[in-house]
């Protein structure tokens, strides 16, 4: 057996989940920078791509601070190709061979790029709001990705088994409560987008909105919100009367909705400062992390 690539040691399990963990982070700052470029109307800074303009690369000073702006959070995809690439080599050279992580790591590899293609068109296509969600989308699939990568490599932990000394029917509805939360998840998100894509920051003041009634897709957002507070309510009871080993996940995911959803009142009352927008969004991907988390904490031991 090769014990080395080129004079290098294997990576060690501590080494391999830096990077899972550097691989959530990078991917959550995207999302926050991502925030930054809408609000500021920064969307068509550049407003070509894979260029910033025709002929040049980087933006113009004639460009201003939007130029600034847009290029800076373009040059946040290579910070991600690097460590999804990173995370990659230390998942493939890590011993002994975990095809989990393999897969896992090769996933967010192959979604980076593919994300970045998205994120072209949006430009392409001077922020149609509905390729904006899907690109927003598919940021959260790979902090999705990332979060259960991160989970899998955790030094010394291994999934914890389901409470057996509770009645069977009671685990079971708790890893169904737990994937409808997930399921609902995205569905909250999904709305979110809508929501954005019908309201006043649009990316940039030339961007054209979806045509919905920001009051009729907020209120259709909140009615899924609530009904995702209902069942993680349902859920936190239940992990308080059984199923203990999946308490913890439960009350994290309810900590950050609630969270989540007071910034989204706020914001929706005073009127959407860009601020709270982008705390929002932050949001967001905690909420993924946390309904991610929640899925894998149903995991019983092999």
């Amino acid at each position: 057996m090769i014990e080395s690539w080129f004079g290098f040691k294997r990576p060690t399990a501590k080494f391999l989940y830096a990077w899972a963990i550097a691989n959530v982070v990078a991917n959550v700052v995207l999302v926050v920078t991502g925030g930054a470029v809408r609000v500021t109307d920064s969307g068509l800074g550049c407003p070509t791509w894979p260029q910033c303009t025709a002929g040049s690369l980087t933006p113009h000073a004639a460009m201003g601070i939007h130029g600034v702006i847009e290029f800076g959070n373009r040059m946040l995809t290579w910070v991600l190709v690097i460590v999804a690439v990173g995370t990659w080599l230390a998942a493939m050279r890590r011993r002994p061979v975990d095809r989990t992580s393999r897969r896992l790591a090769t996933a967010v590899a192959m979604g980076v790029p593919l994300q970045a293609v998205i994120g072209g068109i949006t430009v392409l296509t001077n922020l149609n709001p509905w390729i904006v969600a899907f690109h927003f989308l598919s940021t959260m699939v790979i902090i999705s990705l990332a979060t259960w990568l991160a989970v899998h490599t955790r030094p010394g932990v291994r999934a914890t088994p389901l409470d057996d000394s509770q009645p069977k029917v009671m685990r079971r509805f708790a890893v169904m409560l737990s994937w409808a939360i997930y399921a609902l998840t995205w569905v909250v998100i999904y709305l979110g987008t809508v929501v954005t894509g019908s309201g006043p920051h649009a990316g940039d003041i030339k961007a054209h909105r979806n045509g919905l009634e920001p009051t009729q897709a907020t209120q259709l957002h909140v009615d899924a919100v609530w009904t995702l507070v209902g069942l993680t309510v349902a859920l936190i009871l239940l992990t308080v009367a059984a199923v203990s080993s999946m308490r913890r996940a439960a009350a994290v995911f309810g900590g950050v909705i609630l969270v989540q959803g007071v910034i989204g009142y706020v914001q929706y009352a005073t009127n959407l400062p860009e601020v709270l927008v982008i705390l929002h969004m932050f949001g967001s991907a905690l909420l993924m992390i946390g309904a991610t988390l929640l899925v894998l904490s149903t995991r019983r031991e092999d």
